[in-house]
């Protein structure tokens, strides 16, 4: 099988590439910028050919949620244009496109775990580029995979927890936002939930596929600093702040926690929960790396 994955070089794909060795015989091609821009018709199509892929796995994404309100045209760019373009050369190609979005969607104002069916009302810029990207891929793919995944992590790049265990060591008081809650997802929990699922798609078999995958629980960004100052034994206290007091560009869903229980019944998962996720993820880390 051979699969080719966008976004190579971000959380998500590094995740997927370290996992790579479990699957002898596949054939995996990383792309990523300047290489491969996904909003280009011709890009995408030189790269489908040339791979000979059965599965595209989109990982790319304009992921700035603050910076997305003043470059709208940038983020619509890569999550909804760059989608539109992946969904017209996998249906040209006939290969199945599995696509990465976000609990964005929502706008936060339920009180209970967002299901697949729940009707999406994104707050902003970002929320709205990536319910279109969805929206592209689902009027024109003939075989897709859509997960919508929240707050996801990794030993690579910018993301909250690298932000906590740099600060941590730099500061002896920290203040964290309590009043949004929703589920840490460790990017090897979620890349190894992908491959499971290329593994045991149906060859030749359509998918119209929509399913949420974070790992287990619900928290605040206060509960998750808290639990990574704990974790790595640092020092700097961690206080609870309201969101009012962090004001930011891009409104937050106060409650974006995702119902994983129509991937755990069609695809047979068992999904750990975000402090054990947690806990392995910071084990694995040495101590003296932020």
């Amino acid at each position: 099988m051979n699969i080719l994955v966008t976004g190579g070089n971000g959380q998500l794909g590094t995740a997927i590439k370290e996992l790579v060795g479990l699957y002898p015989d596949w054939r995996f091609s990383f792309y990523d910028l300047p290489e491969l821009d996904i909003a280009s018709e011709v890009q995408v199509t030189d790269a489908v050919r040339s791979t000979g892929c059965g599965v595209i796995v989109n990982c790319a994404a304009y992921t700035d949620v603050d910076r997305a309100e003043t470059e709208p045209d940038i983020a619509y760019r890569v999550n909804r244009d760059g989608p539109a373009v992946l969904a017209r050369s996998a249906k040209a190609s006939g290969v199945l496109l599995v696509h990465v979005s976000t609990d964005y969607v929502f706008s936060g104002s339920s009180c209970r775990p967002y299901t697949e069916t729940d009707v999406p009302d994104p707050l902003g810029v970002y929320g709205r580029s990536k319910l279109e990207g969805e929206q592209q891929i689902q009027q024109i793919a003939p075989s897709y995979l859509i997960i919508r995944t929240s707050w996801l992590y990794s030993l690579h790049g910018r993301n909250f927890l690298n932000t906590m265990l740099r600060l941590g060591a730099e500061r002896e008081r920290l203040g964290v936002v309590f009043d949004q809650a929703g589920t840490p997802t460790r990017a090897s929990d979620l890349a190894g939930a992908i491959l499971a699922m290329i593994g045991r798609a149906e060859p030749g078999r359509g998918y119209a596929g929509l399913f949420h995958y974070s790992n287990e629980g619900i928290c605040s960004w206060y509960d998750f600093a808290t639990a990574i100052m704990r974790l790595r034994n640092l020092p700097c206290r961690v206080s609870p702040i309201e969101s009012a007091s962090y004001p930011t560009p891009a409104p937050r869903p106060h409650y974006s926690v995702l119902n994983k229980g129509a991937i755990k019944t069609d695809w047979g998962f068992e999904i750990p929960h975000w402090y054990d996720a947690l806990a392995d993820q910071l084990s694995s880390q040495p101590a003296n790396q932020p």
